[in-house]
């Protein structure tokens, strides 16, 4: 990480189709998707330094200096165009909270940030160093639409910007030529190609496939013709639309953000988890549930069950840092488990049912089919999904080491993912030995947010007394 050498990975033109998909369904702005990390840091960073990082990290991410442009004649999906002159000191900012600023004063500082849109002008990313933090700490408060990245990929992201060292020497390497915007004939080319390539991917892979299901269903009539079955099932419940919410509470939607953290020892969640021969995910959705259900119970409401999406990454090795490479599995859980073991158990199962559905190695060919779709149908398909999930739960793997920002020590790392329709989004980053917990709550769905907060600290210890352990809440 110390030497930071020049990367120059190559990217399309054109917007894949799930990352198009994101972009259309912002016509309706519950369903944004902004991803805000807020990097908790001992001290403020060289800001010298840290300029320096930022600058080669345009150089090095082609998304950080490309922009989102529109179709001219709407034949084709939403290209990357690259700025000719990016305005760092616009993407880069800083600013103080009065000192000694608290968390709680942190994360009211952030909200109104990361509620505001985006400027589609420009490159989709806003960096703020905020400084006057309790104990002369700083905070690096990260804004990134989800066109340019996943969670996985922000991690990424963020690891080419971090030194292993607390002096280590301002990286060094030469200026990356930046790819040149095309013209009008480059960029009809580019459309013409690119629909070509995406019939070839795509539409061609329909007759092929239906040849070889035709040769399938002739030599192995009752097994194809069942798997054939399974996969149009998984479709179907991957687009189903959800009519109604479970909870009887969280139900009004609006353009508000609440954000709150948590911090939870790592090694206890991981005990926990091994105690019940289960997974961290599932000990991350267990206390997830179990707090939720609690919060209803303080508003003497009866829910028997939640809908949950937890996105499951698809994300390779080979896999460029930017772009989304996930799919969102949406499942109803129950909420009548007491006991933490039974209940890690039996929603790691459902969960990871979902894991092995058929479809879902086919996203990008569903997103793909409803990218054809006028950018108001699809924003209507999507709502009728997502706008009746009561929660949104996600677990990103982050940085296992001590890491260092221009010679500040990153000490917490938590994200505040967008719920896209949600009432409540809360999102585990590891984070060397804690689980941060990162909790955004739609200020029309959620009435009392301390008392929500309250009741997922319960949550987390119910699970996390297997192994003797505590959460914290930490705002």
């Amino acid at each position: 990480m110390d030497d930071h050498p020049a990367r120059h990975t190559s990217a399309s033109h054109r917007l894949s189709a799930s990352d198009a998909l994101l972009w259309d369904i912002e016509l309706d702005p519950v369903l944004r998707s902004t991803i805000t990390a807020v990097a908790v840091l001992d001290r403020a960073p060289d800001w010298a330094g840290l300029v320096r990082r930022i600058e080669l990290a345009t150089r090095t991410i082609p998304r950080l200096r490309q922009r989102v442009v529109e179709p001219t004649l709407g034949f084709d999906r939403p290209r990357w165009d690259v700025v000719p002159d990016l305005d760092l000191d616009y993407h880069l900012r800083r600013a103080e909270v009065r000192p000694p600023g608290t968390m709680r004063e942190l994360l009211e500082f952030v909200q109104p940030i990361a509620a505001a849109p985006f400027d589609r002008s420009r490159p989709l990313w806003e960096f703020t160093l905020v400084e006057g933090l309790e104990g002369d700490r700083a905070a690096f408060v990260q804004k990134i639409h989800h066109t340019v990245t996943d969670g996985v990929g922000g991690i990424e992201l963020a690891m080419s910007i971090l030194d292993e060292r607390r002096n280590a020497p301002d990286p060094t390497g030469p200026p990356v030529p930046e790819e040149a915007t095309p013209g009008a004939i480059g960029r009809a080319a580019t459309m013409l190609l690119g629909t070509g390539r995406t019939l070839a991917r795509n539409g061609a892979a329909l007759p092929i496939a239906a040849v070889r299901t035709g040769i399938d269903v002739t030599l192995h009539p009752i097994g194809a013709i069942g798997r054939a079955g399974a996969m149009a099932s998984s479709v179907a419940k991957m687009v189903a639309p959800v009519p109604r919410s479970s909870s009887p509470i969280l139900l009004d939607r609006s353009l508000g953000r609440r954000f709150d953290t948590i911090d939870l020892p790592l090694a206890g969640l991981k005990e926990a988890a091994t105690a019940a021969d289960c997974t961290a995910n599932d000990a991350l959705l267990a206390a997830v549930v179990e707090g939720i259900r609690r919060y209803h119970l303080r508003h003497d409401a009866a829910v028997p069950e939640l809908r949950i999406t937890m996105p499951i990454s698809l994300r390779h090795d080979d896999d460029e840092p930017g772009g989304n490479h996930f799919a969102p599995a949406r499942f109803a859980v129950p909420t009548d488990i007491d006991d933490p073991v039974e209940r890690m158990r039996r929603l790691g199962e459902i969960a990871r049912r979902w894991q092995s559905e058929p479809a879902l190695p086919s996203s990008d060919i569903i997103a793909a089919v409803l990218d054809t779709f006028p950018a108001a149908v699809t924003t209507a398909i999507f709502g009728s999904m997502l706008k009746h999930v009561d929660a949104v739960v996600t677990n990103v793997r982050g940085i296992p080491t001590r890491t260092y920002l221009a010679g500040a020590e990153l000490l917490r790392e938590y994200a505040f993912a967008p719920p896209v329709g949600a009432a409540i989004n809360i999102a585990l980053v590891s984070h060397v030995h804690t689980a941060c917990i990162g909790v955004v709550s739609d200020t029309a769905a959620v009435t009392d947010h301390d008392q929500l907060l309250e009741c997922l600290v319960e949550g987390f210890d119910d699970v996390l007394s297997i192994a003797g352990a505590h959460a914290r809440r930490s705002s």
